[in-house]
């Protein structure tokens, strides 16, 4: 176990790692989406679940897009699917028509009760005729998926349900209260759930979203100047067209005023504490710190900002970095932070590390007493959110995935372009940051650990020494 220390970081210059290469979006497979939908078979028969039925809508529709590979615009989804592989869709009436282009054969249902206020409801019917329509019946042991998995020490957890009530009070005048259970933990919990692992393609498919984040990070960074506004560093933070997963941060000075969460025409002014955070479908980039180049243009009562926060958050970081492999339980790593950032002084609270897919935060194996272990095939993400009294934040987020050597063997055979990508990182990250890695971890962007605190002082970033 290496433990990285406060007195071994030092602010150095040099470049972030910039690739040239071509950043298109690799499509999800035929073979990747029946792969997906035998693990999550083969888990209703282990589980002896006879149907599983998965709600989806715009923000929250992960687990239905894993299946069906497209989230419900504007409106609410359901996928009905039955331990004999049979599948329906129950749609509104802006998505019916994705039916036919959906990754997975599905009947589909016109259910008009899932489409926006005052829309034509023709097809009109009790909501539970939909149901039977989808072939549940009485005493059918029906697996209810949302998007949260609860993990309450006095509550019974699966019968916590997070989807619309209208849809569980018919759910269970259908099956019976006795036979319906929330378990979302099947699709997302880190010890069994069939989203928590990733196949080559999968890692392939999320490592656009990543490095788009991580590129957009970087260009943000780039545009900090005094007197330049939140909206203009804002604009570098959307790339292509493509969905964010989380709200996007740019933000100087005061956060929040106002309960405002977006970037306004506010300027940054030399010694602004600063935020900025972009997240895509496979990684989110998060950077905080101070505009300013140097100590002393701190605010006095912050110019040891770097000793105080900044260098122990950093090396909680590398601290992460070099001990996280396959195999380890969650608990280990939790405690290994734990012990070089200690929560009672840094103030930190949430996981120090989470996985990651389609949604920013998936579900975390890292937590105290945890016996979940980490996988081949996860990607996980940097979390760890400490604070001090009187001082700004620091953050230097990005993701990481996990991979054996079958599965590293995979990635050179499907996509040896991102396989050089992967060792062009590993040796940025040795050579320029003196970050040893496990042979388990692969970087998911560029600027994995590239953290410069000081964002005036664009061409200085934390070593470890």
């Amino acid at each position: 176990m290496i433990l990285t220390s406060k007195e071994n970081i030092a602010l150095k210059e040099l470049n972030p790692l910039q690739q040239a290469r071509s950043l298109e979006p690799v499509m999800l497979t035929d073979e990747t989406m029946q792969a997906r939908k035998e693990k999550v078979l083969t888990l209703m028969k282990s589980e002896g679940i006879e149907c599983m039925v998965i709600y989806g809508d715009l923000e929250y529709g992960a687990n239905f897009e894993y299946l069906t590979g497209f989230l419900t615009r504007f409106e609410e989804g359901l996928l009905v699917l039955h331990q004999d592989g049979r599948a329906f869709l129950l749609l509104g009436n802006e998505n019916l028509n994705k039916a036919s282009k959906a990754r997975l054969a599905a009947e589909a249902i016109h259910v008009p009760f899932l489409s926006l206020p005052n829309q034509p409801m023709q097809n009109d019917a009790p909501i539970e005729e939909y149901f039977k329509a989808a072939g549940l019946t009485p005493e059918m042991n029906t697996a209810l998926v949302g998007w949260k998995m609860f993990t309450s020490s006095v509550a019974d957890n699966q019968q916590l349900f997070d989807s619309p009530y209208f849809l569980v009070d018919a759910l269970k005048n259908v099956v019976g209260a006795s036979y319906l259970s929330n378990r979302t933990d099947l699709l997302i919990g880190a010890d069994q759930g069939a989203r928590t692992t990733t196949n080559a393609n999968e890692i392939a498919h999320y490592e656009f979203g990543a490095q788009l984040a991580s590129q957009a990070i970087i260009s943000a960074i780039d545009k900090v100047a005094i007197g330049t506004s939140e909206m203009s560093i804002g604009n570098e933070l959307s790339l292509y067209g493509q969905p964010h997963s989380v709200v996007s941060i740019a933000a100087t000075g005061a956060r929040f005023e106002k309960a405002n969460l977006y970037p306004t025409q506010k300027t940054v002014s030399l010694g602004d504490p600063m935020s900025l955070t972009v997240g895509y479908k496979g990684g989110l980039s998060s950077r905080a710190g101070y505009a300013v180049s140097r100590c002393d243009e701190l605010p006095p009562e912050q110019s040891d900002y770097l000793d105080v926060l900044a260098k122990p958050y950093f090396a909680a970081v590398v601290t992460w970095l070099e001990n996280i492999r396959i195999g380890m339980a969650g608990s280990e790593l939790y405690n290994i932070v734990e012990e070089v950032l200690p929560k009672a002084e840094y103030n930190w609270s949430l996981n120090p590390g989470h996985l990651v897919a389609d949604e920013e935060w998936m579900s975390s194996p890292i937590y105290p007493d945890s016996k979940e272990t980490l996988k081949s095939g996860m990607m996980l993400q940097i979390d760890i959110i400490p604070g001090r009294n009187g001082y700004a934040g620091t953050s230097c987020e990005s993701g990481v995935v996990l991979a054996d050597e079958m599965l590293k063997a995979q990635i050179k055979a499907d996509y040896p372009e991102l396989h050089e990508v992967f060792a062009a990182r590993r040796q940025y990250m040795l050579e320029q940051l003196n970050i040893q890695l496990s042979d388990d971890v692969l970087l998911m962007n560029d600027s994995v650990a590239y953290y410069n605190p000081f964002l005036l002082a664009k061409e200085k970033a934390f070593v470890k020494c």
